[in-house]
């Protein structure tokens, strides 16, 4: 049991992990508007590379228990988790009403990904 639940376990949080470093590379410029484009995107690909460092091996493992479009469907609502926070906590910004509806409606798209077949 204990194997199974690391195997379902551990490419969601290596997914987690991915997202925080890809919304960090994304959106963490826009509190700095002065600096370069060019010196913002070297940093961002900085930022980006563990993402990628975290992300491919969590899909390549994830694979083993999940479908591709498991692993997207997570992903795309792991993002949007990610992003609802930071974009809250780090940029300031609000998180509207019509926003945690659009998000809820993505989410409730993945809910049917992860459904059983009829």
């Amino acid at each position: 049991m204990p194997v199974d639940l690391t195997a379902r376990a551990l490419p969601i949080l290596m997914l987690i992990a991915s997202n925080v470093f890809m919304t960090i590379a994304w959106y963490g410029h826009l509190r700095f508007k002065a600096v370069p484009l060019a010196l913002v995107i070297l940093t961002s690909w900085l930022i980006a590379l563990p993402e990628y460092l975290i992300a491919v091996p969590a899909n390549r493992w994830g694979s083993a228990v999940y479908s591709a479009a498991q692993l997207k469907a997570m992903q795309e609502v792991i993002t949007l988790s990610v992003f609802v926070i930071f974009s809250a906590l780090y940029l300031g910004q609000k998180v509207t009403l019509n926003h945690l509806i659009g998000f809820a409606l993505i989410a409730a798209g993945a809910w049917f990904i992860f459904r059983p077949q009829a």
